[in-house]
């Protein structure tokens, strides 16, 4: 799904943001990218989204070469086939939770009729279809969020990145977004959690890439502990 191949982003003169990484990332895995602030996480998001263009090597993603793409192809690429989810949350106050949630299926095109379909669906699978005309300053931390992770389902795409979707949470609010990222991933979601939190990283995914100063310093296989037998309570099952 992911290939990076000899990666490197430099910014002026100064040492690499991405120094060399080599990296792959398979269909249907959850992989979390681990490192300090500085450690180029933000940098790899943003070559892999395709808002960023590397210095050298290549990005490859769901087998489109991201890193020659124009200016119209990145954005075609992105509607088609990135979803994302931020740390606050990116809605649009002045919109409704459904109208939030159907943007990006508008934006590509599809029609009002079915994407209200699909917008429903979704927030229905998620649990907080009861909000679909609330406005989201109305709505907890971490009922916004899930409606971000609608809004990053809505075009059905091939890989999810998170950057640090649990930083602006209470525990609780926390808790249901890790048990939902592990919910999406058990119905085949291509996750990319980038986070600073050891723990997250530990118990959401099943590999971690730790960074440093740019260069992968490890990449290590996680066993997910759940607690002890604790089921993974998602709304209903995750919708794709």
């Amino acid at each position: 799904m992911i290939d990076l191949r000899d990666t490197t982003k430099r910014y002026g003169d100064g040492p690499p943001a991405l120094a060399g990484v080599t990296l792959s990332v398979a269909a249907g895995e959850c992989v979390a990218i681990l490192g300090h602030s500085g450690s180029g996480k933000s940098t790899l998001l943003n070559l892999i989204a395709g808002l960023d263009k590397p210095s050298g090597g290549t990005v490859t993603v769901d087998g489109t070469r991201v890193d020659q793409l124009g200016e119209a192809g990145s954005a075609k690429y992105r509607r088609a086939s990135i979803g994302m989810i931020f740390q606050f949350f990116n809605l649009l106050d002045d919109l409704t939770v459904l109208d939030n949630v159907m943007v990006p299926a508008q934006l590509a095109g599809m029609g009002k009729g079915e994407a209200k379909r699909r917008a429903v669906e979704l927030l229905g699978s998620l649990g907080i279809d009861r909000h679909v005309k609330a406005y989201p300053q109305r709505l907890s931390g971490g009922e916004r969020q899930r409606v971000a992770v609608a809004r990053a389902l809505m075009n059905k795409p091939a890989l999810l990145l998170a950057d640090e979707p649990t930083g602006a949470l209470d525990s609780g609010s926390a808790e249901d977004v890790r048990e939902l990222l592990l919910d999406l991933n058990s119905e085949g979601q291509t996750i990319l959690l980038v986070t600073h939190d050891v723990q997250l990283a530990a118990s959401t995914a099943r590999r971690t890439i730790e960074l440093v100063d740019g260069a992968v310093e490890r990449d290590v296989v996680n066993t997910v502990n759940v607690g002890a037998g604790a089921p993974l309570n998602g709304p209903a099952g995750a919708v794709r």
